[in-house]
């Protein structure tokens, strides 16, 4: 396929996606469109079937697929997401992983004229119905908040708000690792497993994001010990630390890129506020090692200007203030 003429960029991971696959695959493939896309696959040596099916596919549509086989596992998923991004020659990217899969045969179609005729949009998400393993519909499950919002999406929205406008199956956006205006290796050392998130911001730092209300896409939804994808996962770590830390590799990119603002110097305290009470409910080294690090930068760097600044006469402080100010709640 001539780069030139590739419209669109379907950004695809996958690993041991073996039962989900072809129906993944199939939803990409029904797409209806005047434009020419590619399906660039970060296939994360998978071992299951998931290889196998992805030959097969490319020996039956040879122009439509870029097939990426890891020599071994990256053991981050989002590094097979940055990777696989790296790749993409369009001007669009889809992202979709291999067990979710996309319903409406035009959403790539109606994406791409919105983001066509509006030019001071970064990206274009719509609702997604959400599914469990056998494709049964889920309708009590607690991420179905991210899709409450409709139309414009903005920064102010992204700091205001803890709902995201969509889950990245949903989404579509200007190949920002094509203009490569930053540098977006933060994507995987922020998180190891979490990108939607990174990828929202690296949009709205760039432009709005509008969501349409149609609904065009199924989102996979597996919460059960044993099972490898990260709601499953998550069971298993501390996700509240995991946020602290997540959100504080990114204020120091933010700060390196174009500086913090209020917003994130009132997130990098509370952030120290939580994990002081991490540290306080479990005391052992693992809790004080994040404090320790909290502490480092987003206290004694953020908040106080690298001026010199004690660990435990600070932290009794935010201890004495957290106490006091609960009280007159």
């Amino acid at each position: 396929m001539d780069e030139k003429n590739t419209k669109l960029s379907v950004l695809f991971i996958t690993y041991n996606h073996e039962p989900y696959l072809r129906r993944s695959l199939d939803g990409i493939l029904m797409q209806e469109c005047d434009f020419e896309y590619e399906i660039v696959v970060g296939e994360d040596c998978s071992t299951d079937n998931t290889r196998a099916i992805l030959i097969e596919y490319k020996e039956k549509y040879p122009d439509k697929f870029v097939l990426l086989f890891r020599e071994k596992n990256f053991g981050r998923p989002t590094m097979n997401v940055y990777d696989t991004g790296m790749h993409c020659r369009g001007e669009y990217l889809a992202f979709l992983e291999g067990d979710d899969y996309w319903t409406d045969t035009h959403k790539l179609q109606k994406q791409v004229d919105f983001l066509d005729s509006h030019a001071d949009y970064m990206g274009c998400t719509h609702t997604c119905i959400t599914v469990g393993k056998n494709d049964e519909l889920l309708t009590d499950v607690k991420p179905l908040s991210l899709y409450d919002w409709d139309g414009d999406f903005t920064m102010e929205d992204y700091k205001s708000q803890p709902c995201w406008p969509g889950q990245t199956a949903t989404v579509v956006s200007r190949n920002f690792f094509k203009e490569g205006k930053y540098d977006y290796t933060i994507l995987y050392k922020a998180h190891d497993f979490l990108d939607d998130g990174v990828i929202l911001l690296f949009l709205l730092m760039q432009g709005k994001i509008f969501r349409m209300k149609e609904v065009m896409s199924a989102w996979r939804f597996i919460e059960k010990s044993g099972e490898g994808n990260w709601n499953s996962l998550k069971l298993m770590r501390n996700q509240m630390a995991e946020d602290c830390l997540t959100k504080r590799r990114l204020l120091q990119w933010c700060e390196e890129n174009f500086g913090l603002t209020d917003y994130g110097r009132n997130l990098a305290y509370k952030d120290y506020v939580t994990a002081v009470s991490i540290f306080i409910k479990r005391p052992c080294s693992e809790t004080y090692s994040l404090m320790k690090e909290l502490f480092g930068y987003n206290i004694k760097h953020v908040m106080r200007g690298d001026k010199l600044t004690l660990l435990w006469p600070y932290t009794i402080g935010v201890i004495v203030k957290t106490v006091l100010t609960g009280r007159k709640k």
